[in-house]
């Protein structure tokens, strides 16, 4: 979305949410910057300035709004009038890459060097990506200052401070004003005391763009859920998650009433893990989605518009993990969606590692470690796809795989369908559902096939690729729209 000044003033005029975290308002007779939805007074135009991203509006001397709380907005669609290595850049950066690595490794593992890099990244957001990156941290910190009642320490090291005097500088810089400060300033009503022994429970508010279809997100993970890992009761979604060696709960349930967001709850997991838990649960529930732009471009084929239209805001459903994925669609090979997930409930009964106090949840899904190492001659598949998950462990332990999201997409590509037993329809699906890759889309998957038939795609092979091409970068959706129309009989 280019940010033409009057479309923007339109938008803060209308205080419209579905523009929410996609741009920010500064305010040259105030000196701060505000999301489109701020409740304050509309500021008069010729006031008014335009940023694609926080961290921009903060490096030109703007400071966040304290009524509308930037730090609460939905992630900035990393696709957005960016270019590709941009893009790539910035999921990245959102993942956390810069909390453990150089700008210098990002610009290399984006192929270019650190100015070149620089000049992009000012051009397309109008920050350097380590401004980025101490922006993404400082919104973070604010909203577990707010949110939490975590020590400043804990909130430093969750939110990938090295050390408090770096969180108090940078803090400082992008709020004008101390962590303290902020802590000080509440009225919240203090935190509910917990009984003693029990693990630390800590909630946060994940914020979306609406329309969020919520039921029919529960509906296709319900299907797809392993026993003893995850289940879903009651409009909530529960799983156990791993963090390196900490094992955890996850909680998911709709927000409060007329607000925007998802609640979150997650037990268990350190708070310096905190951060990763977050950005991982964020990126499962596609929280950062802007469904007016996919919607717009999937609309644009007439003979996908009825079900965009008839099921607006399609969230892909992620795994935990990539690996997580990986693992799925090895054991969905020639069976359906029940066998599969029967299969991987016996592997996480067999080598997942416990999890007390989760009542029905009792283990989390094995990783690579556990799988590499685990007999699976009685697991009840074919010696075949056993040998194949075998190999999937090992490459992952190895590096040969790289499933955290840093690799290219196609070097991820070649190097999974090294495999022997995985394919172009597994190696898209672990970009699916394991990275919630946006424009992945499983061009042999059978269903989607019989879906693009009945709706009167092109049969022609070429044809039929040039018209899905213009769907890009949104394909990973048009993949959910067809699988849900071929489950439908239409």
């Amino acid at each position: 979305m280019e940010l033409h000044a009057d479309v923007c003033y339109r938008v803060i005029q209308a205080r419209d949410a579905r523009y929410d975290g996609k741009f920010f308002t500064a305010v040259t007779s105030t000196g701060v910057y505000c999301r489109p939805i701020c409740p304050a007074r509309t500021p008069k135009k010729e006031n008014a300035r335009f940023f694609r991203d926080a961290a921009a509006a903060e490096a030109a001397g703007f400071r966040p709004c304290r009524r509308c709380r930037p730090e609460t907005a939905p992630g900035s669609p990393a696709w957005n009038g960016t270019s590709t290595s941009v893009s790539r850049g910035l999921k990245l950066i959102e993942s956390g890459f810069l909390d453990e690595h150089s700008v210098e490794q990002l610009a290399t593992l984006l192929g270019m060097g650190e100015r070149h890099m620089r000049r992009l990244f000012l051009e397309h957001v109008g920050a350097a990506p380590n401004a980025i990156a101490r922006s993404r941290r400082a919104h973070f910190a604010a909203r577990m200052l707010r949110d939490t009642a975590l020590p400043l320490s804990q909130v430093a090291h969750s939110a990938g401070f090295g050390s408090i005097r770096q969180f108090n500088d940078v803090f400082r810089l992008v709020f004008g004003e101390p962590p303290s400060a902020v802590r000080s300033t509440l009225a919240a009503q203090p935190p509910r005391r917990q009984p003693r022994g029990a693990a630390r429970s800590i909630t946060v508010a994940l914020p979306y763009r609406p329309p969020y279809p919520w039921d029919a997100l529960l509906a296709f993970l319900k299907t797809r859920a392993v026993r003893g890992v995850e289940e879903v009761n009651d409009a909530t979604y529960r799983r156990s998650i791993s963090i390196g060696d900490c094992v955890g709960l996850l909680e998911v349930r709709p927000g409060a009433r007329g607000r925007n967001e998802l609640s979150v709850s997650v037990t268990g997991i350190e708070p310096a893990l905190l951060g990763k838990a977050v950005r991982q649960t964020r990126r499962m529930f596609d929280c950062d989605a802007d469904p007016l732009a996919i919607a717009e471009r999937l609309k644009s084929n007439s003979r996908l518009a009825p079900l965009v239209k008839a099921a607006p805001g399609m969230r892909i459903p992620a795994t935990w993990d990539a690996f997580e994925a990986a693992v799925r669609a090895v054991l969905g090979q020639q069976i359906n969606v029940a066998g599969a997930i029967t299969i991987a409930g016996r592997l996480a009964e067999r080598c997942g590692t416990p999890l007390e106090g989760g009542g029905t949840i009792t283990r989390a899904f094995p990783g690579a470690a556990a799988v590499a190492a685990a007999d699976l001659s009685t697991l009840g598949v074919p010696a075949a796809r056993a040998r194949t998950l075998r190999d999937l462990a090992r490459a992952v332990l190895k590096g040969s795989v790289r499933l955290d999201g840093f690799a290219p997409l196609d070097q991820l590509e070649a190097s999974l369908q090294s495999i022997g037993g995985i394919g172009p329809w597994s190696a898209r699906y672990i970009e699916l559902r394991g990275l919630g890759e946006p424009d992945a889309f499983l061009e042999t998957d059978l269903g989607i096939r019989k879906a693009l038939d009945a709706l009167g795609f092109p049969r022609n092979r070429e044809k039929r690729r040039e018209a899905l091409e213009r769907l890009s970068p949104w394909r990973g959706y048009a993949a959910l729209y067809l699988w849900s129309a071929a489950a439908a009989g239409g």
